[in-house]
């Protein structure tokens, strides 16, 4: 068997930023755990390739527009690079629950895009990061290795209990690198 990329891949609110109920409807309202931003970057400078995967129906609902979406993934991007590192794909779904989409999770469509884009055979053995039980179910289908944090409404998916038999809990994105880059 081939080793497995060395690939996380991430869901951005709950993981990088923090969410809201409300929607995460403008760059003022994007705020990133300052700890994340670091945890990307160590990853990158580790030699791993980081890509996002997350849902955004808020564009479906009209909160916000993917001009707006754009320019939070940019300031992703660039608060990343400053810190030293880079995320090479991030891939969304803008469509709500109802419009019957192959991408939003937990269908694995946003993954099978991120394989696509980094033109890798498989995600098999990569990591899949997320704080909803719906995040990690997408890479299940592609053997994407699950992990649940703390942050976002990682609690709450943890109280429910279901579905994380396998699933390796970490209280958030900075100490689930720790121990990835302690071990591996």
């Amino acid at each position: 068997m081939a080793n497995p990329p060395k690939l996380v891949i991430l869901d951005r609110d709950g993981v990088i930023n923090r969410d809201s109920d409300s929607y995460v409807k403008s760059l003022d309202e994007w705020l990133p755990y300052p700890s994340a931003i670091a945890a990307i970057a160590r990853l990158t400078r580790a030699g791993w390739t980081v890509a996002v995967a997350t849902n955004q129906s808020g564009i479906a609902r009209g909160f916000y527009d993917e001009a707006t979406l754009a320019a939070m993934h940019e300031e992703l991007r660039r608060r990343v690079a400053a810190a030293g590192g880079e995320i090479a794909h991030i891939a969304y779904c803008p469509h709500g629950p109802e419009d019957d989409c192959d991408c939003r999770k937990p269908l694995p469509g946003l993954l099978e895009q991120i394989r696509d884009a980094l033109e890798l055979e498989s995600l098999a053995g990569s990591w899949m990061v997320g704080d909803s039980l719906r995040d990690l179910q997408a890479g299940e289908p592609l053997g994407c290795r699950p992990v649940l944090v703390r942050t976002g409404k990682g609690e709450r998916t943890l109280a429910n209990g279901k579905g994380l038999d396998d699933v390796l809990v970490f209280d958030d994105l900075a100490a689930f690198v720790d121990w990835l880059l302690d071990t591996r």
